[in-house]
């Protein structure tokens, strides 16, 4: 950024002036603010210690919390355990609270408020934010800047595996606190670009179930409504016992087992495909490793087509391993993975790939069915691919022989073309709708930074003294 000015690539410093063992501490960021705006962090944060007692607080009582490099926070699963070893200290909603080991990543921010009567260990400095000096939203919007990050990648100490940012150095560190109803229309400002990328979010949701609408409407289905909630507690008679599966029965119970009527003949998918199961090539055979095939795993799934992917295998791995190429145009799904929890992803291969263990593809062999239709009817049918999914303690996953019986219609290819052309230009529009909301995301979350780095002017005529 223009603000950012920093020291010159190559620089002497005397062994006096040397406080730590690292060229980036020596690069400094200039704030484009007045002298008395730019003040240190301890100015605007009290440190607080309040120790918990655990023979008058129970481990039971209280919510640890989970820190992310994105600085938000959840609770932290404690199931199973009653006791803590170590000291915990108290964390109230609006406090902040950083990880001494990962702030450098962006494990920083401010405890929300649904997460009242919190506890975080030593490795966590717990501070109250002055509100006569800075807002938490505020406070919380500096954390997230490139500009305040990079200080904090100046100040690391320690091992280079383990390396820290001490309470004594982030207290230290110099930022703008303009005045308080600068902050209050800073927020303002990055609010409305949430409600905004909010508000896309749920547009982009109701044409994805429009479009499964639509294609369930043209086959004559029963439409399948995703709102049913999950019933935590129930009981099941012995003679209803389908599944030994708790997360199976929930689904049944809610309706998410329903089978749907159709207005044409359905065959099972094995006999209109041919399925195929992945493998992975041994990872020490470097000459199987960075050829030219796309090799998709569960990461490669973050879009309905494969055009390439992370990961490409050689020849040789084709010629000597488990593995087999599938051809263009074949549909692609994950079969075992944590995620199969909430989806299970499907794709189509543009390009002929070679799968992982975890995949399953499966390349059309019927001339009576289009392989993109293929593809947009199993993404409309969640719900069912769900039912086939078989939990474990560690992994999810579908059992082949039932995913091999999953039917499939089969309308005159005409009105399969027409679904494929209606559910394409659809998803052209959620694309362009997607693309529009990070673009105003971006260009909020830059406006922003400008606003706190001092470069860009603040508009405080909107907000409340």
């Amino acid at each position: 950024m223009a603000a950012t000015v920093l020291h010159q690539r190559a620089f002497a410093v005397l062994f006096k002036d040397l406080e730590r063992w690292s060229v980036s501490s020596f690069f400094t960021l200039q704030w484009r603010w007045p002298p008395d705006v730019i003040r240190p962090l301890i100015e605007a944060l009290a440190q607080r210690s309040r120790v918990v007692d655990q023979s008058k607080t129970p481990l039971s009582e209280l919510q640890l919390i989970t820190l992310h490099f994105d600085g938000e926070m959840e609770p932290r699963n404690m199931k199973g355990k009653t006791a803590f070893k170590g000291k915990l200290f108290f964390a109230e909603p609006g406090e902040v609270i950083y990880s001494k080991i990962d702030v450098r990543n962006g494990a920083i921010g401010v405890i929300p408020p649904h997460l009242a009567k919190s506890a975080v260990s030593s490795e966590y400095p717990v501070y109250g934010v002055r509100p006569e000096i800075a807002l938490p939203d505020y406070v919380k919007i500096l954390f997230r800047t490139s500009a305040f990050r990079n200080q904090i990648g100046c100040m690391i100490s320690g091992a280079s595996g383990r390396k820290r940012v001490q309470p004594s150095d982030l207290e230290k560190v110099r930022v703008p606190f303009p005045p308080l109803s600068v902050q209050k229309a800073i927020i303002a400002h990055w609010h409305a670009a949430q409600e905004a990328a909010v508000k896309s979010r749920e547009s982009v949701a109701r044409l994805e179930s429009e479009i499964q609408d639509t294609i369930i409407r043209a086959l004559g289905m029963r439409a399948f409504s995703n709102n049913r909630p999950l019933i935590k507690a129930f009981a099941v008679s012995w003679q209803d016992l389908e599944r030994w599966s708790v997360e199976f029965l929930a689904r049944k119970l809610a309706g998410f087992n329903e089978d749907g009527n159709c207005s044409y003949e359905t065959q099972p998918i094995s006999s209109l495909a041919k399925g195929q199961s992945g493998g992975t090539p041994f990872k020490k055979r470097k000459e199987y490793w960075g050829g030219t095939i796309p090799w998709v795993s569960p990461k490669d799934m973050k879009s309905f087509e494969i055009f390439d992917t992370q990961d490409h295998l050689t020849e040789i791995a084709l010629k000597e391993s488990n593995v087999c190429l599938v051809p263009k145009d074949s549909i692609l799904l994950v079969v075992r993975s944590g995620i199969l929890q909430h989806t299970v992803p499907i794709a189509i291969a543009r390009v002929p790939v070679a799968i992982n263990q975890d995949m399953r593809a499966f390349t059309v062999t019927d001339k009576r069915l289009c392989p993109d239709f293929l593809l947009h009817f199993l993404i409309a049918q969640q719900h069912r691919l769900l039912r086939l999914v078989k939990y474990s303690t560690t992994v999810q996953s579908i059992n082949k022989e039932q995913l091999e019986t999953f039917p499939i219609p089969l309308p005159p290819l005409e009105i399969q073309r027409e679904i494929v052309d209606t559910v394409t230009r659809r998803r052209q529009r959620i694309a362009e709708e997607r693309k529009s909301a990070e673009e105003r995301l971006a260009r909020a979350t830059r406006e922003v930074e400008e606003m706190i780095l001092g470069t860009r002017p603040v508009d405080v005529s909107g907000t409340v003294p």
